[in-house]
């Protein structure tokens, strides 16, 4: 977009359709043209997570009217879908500075169009949402929220009937609908009659709900040591009332972090993938003796763990560790049941490949889908004869079970806990249970590396980079024959042995994966709520005994660091 249009429409920003408030910011910023195209050469759009955005004034910024124009798309589609019907909506928020008075916003646009809102009283997780949406009988769902990003976002997050993010079709018609208004259609005149505040019975029901999924009876629970930190976030408001209505008594929470705080005063990103997020829980771990370390993001859909290794160190494990040896467990469970030839479990492109693996090994099938929960919550509804055990992806996050439709630490804590404390009455431990895994299925070791790339011109560069890994592929990795490659913006599988092109049955995507003789996998994609481009490396051995696990490792992690330095990223 160009500098006249820019103006253009920051110029429409200082009409009578926006109040005072934001015409004043606006004509504020017409000194800075740098910022002002920032804000204004794009919309927002909907990603792999829904619209997520820094807030403030402009189209490409998180605010009362893009949020409004969102809400509005959203209402007339839900009147248009649901004509003869009382049509119902949930809406949670999380810690992050103005998710509370957005969410009131948002409910009072929805009521505008004889909408009846269901509005929780505080914040509350993106699990309960999803719940929430399904428990009250809702069309639709809205939960406002930046997940793990810094402090300066927030994001508004959209979930249907099935109590899912919105997939096709729905997706692109709402989007349709949206971009089809002006800011001056949308209709902020509340009609407070149709706004319901709720919260203890529905939080009831819900931790009611986590511990019948995710409590499978594991003896001696007391003596399970856990340390758990919400992050500033919303976790506080579930976690700890679901442990203890499972019967975990030896919890410390870290007060420090337990207080649910937009700034994250404490940690310098609150994203539990990365370690230090998780140092105050860690150190107190240690002075403790505890036995496992659970944090939980922003918005709680995403959980770290960290556990003992073989040397009696916390160490923290990745999304692919836990995903792996959390599947596992379920299939346990299951099979003490008997299965019946219709479970399923899931993953995505970029998780690790023992995934599918591990679905061999018990006879039930691995559904992999593109990267983003909602996608293995179409899995659910697509297949309502199947029996859906549980899934995740390597971003850290895990669904049990079907009663929650996206990522859900709460039920996840209480599942990794029952799964420690199993194996701590069995004189095991969680490392030794995921080394098993590995002398079982394969050691499998993988990297995420992210790139950074902000604004208009990081978004260039981004684009610049898949075009380049298109246009000139790997022609092998580590010395080893690049085999396959898979672009999903093709729908194409390339089999490079025999020549042959298969179409991929999966929505198109910007992704490209390559695969080797030796089994290592490369995926590059842009992310779909972050201006970034992802590289998700893979890579693996065979390993006979736990006890050449360190001598294995390292040799796996060294070849890791031989491929993004070959890779330049």
């Amino acid at each position: 977009m160009d500098t006249a249009q820019v103006m253009k429409k920051a110029k429409y920003w200082t009409s009578s359709v926006f109040d005072d408030k934001t015409i004043n910011e606006v004509n504020a910023l017409m000194v800075n043209p740098l910022d002002l195209t920032d804000r204004f050469y794009k919309d927002l759009e909907f990603g792999t997570g829904g619209m997520r955005g820094i807030m403030g004034v402009g189209t490409n910024r998180v605010n009362k009217y893009t949020l409004g124009k969102a809400t509005q798309g959203l209402s007339n589609f839900i009147k248009k879908t649901y004509p003869n019907e009382e049509r119902r909506v949930v809406i949670a928020y999380d810690c992050r500075h103005n998710s509370d008075t957005l969410a009131r916003t948002v409910a009072n646009v929805f009521s505008a169009n004889g909408i009846q809102v269901y509005l929780f009283s505080e914040l509350r997780t993106t699990p309960e949402l999803s719940y929430a949406v399904r428990h009250l009988n809702c069309h639709a769902g809205i939960v406002l929220t930046a997940s793990h990003n810094p402090p300066e976002y927030n994001g508004y997050k959209v979930y249907w009937t099935d109590g899912g993010q919105i997939v096709p079709p729905e997706d692109q018609a709402i989007i349709s609908y949206i971009n089809s208004l002006d800011f001056e259609d949308i209709n902020f005149e509340s009609n407070p009659d149709l706004i319901t505040i709720i919260d203890k019975e529905v939080d009831q029901a819900f931790i009611g709900s986590c511990v019948e999924n995710g409590d499978f009876g594991a003896p001696e629970k007391e003596k399970l040591k856990i340390v758990f930190t919400s992050l500033h976030g919303t976790s506080i408001t579930a976690i700890p009332q679901v442990l203890e209505k499972a019967g975990y008594t030896d919890v410390t929470i870290i007060e420090e972090q337990a207080k649910p705080d937009g700034n994250f005063p404490t940690v310098k990103s609150p994203n539990p993938e990365e370690p230090a997020a998780l140092k105050m829980a860690i150190e107190k771990a240690e002075k403790i003796g505890a036995d496992i370390v659970i944090g939980t993001d922003p918005d709680s859909d995403r959980l770290g763990i960290a556990v003992r290794n073989n040397k009696g160190q916390i160490e923290l494990l990745n999304g692919n560790q836990t995903m792996v040896l959390m599947t596992k467990f379920l299939l346990d469970q299951r099979k003490k049941s008997g299965f019946d030839g219709t479970e399923f479990i899931a993953s995505t492109i970029v998780s690790t490949p023992m995934m599918p693996i591990l679905a061999d090994k018990y006879d039930v099938e691995c559904k992999v889908s593109l990267t983003g929960f909602k996608w293995i919550a179409k899995m659910i509804k697509d297949y309502p004869n199947q029996k859906f055990i549980g899934g995740g992806e390597e971003s850290f996050g895990f669904m049990v079970g079907d009663f929650v439709r996206d990522k859900d630490a709460v039920t996840s804590t209480l599942l990794a806990c029952e799964i420690a404390a199993n194996a701590k009455s069995n004189n095991s431990s969680f490392y030794k249970e995921l080394l098993a895994c590995y002398t079982q299925y394969g050691l499998y070791k993988e990297r995420l590396v992210s790139l950074v790339k902000k604004g208009l011109s990081g978004a260039e560069e981004i684009k610049q980079m898949m075009m380049g890994f298109k246009e000139n592929p790997l022609e092998s990795i580590d010395g080893s024959k690049v085999i396959i490659i898979e672009d999903y913006n093709n729908s194409t599988s390339t089999d490079l042995v025999n020549g042959k092109t298969q179409k991929i049955d999966i929505p198109k995507s910007n992704v490209l994966i390559y695969v080797t003789e030796d089994g290592t996998k490369v995926a590059a994609r842009p992310s779909g709520t972050e201006p970034k481009i992802k590289f998700y490396i893979s890579v693996n051995d065979k390993l006979d005994d736990v006890a050449n696990f360190e001598m294995k490792n390292t040799h796996l992690e060294t070849k890791l660091d031989r491929i993004v330095l070959e890779l330049g990223v």
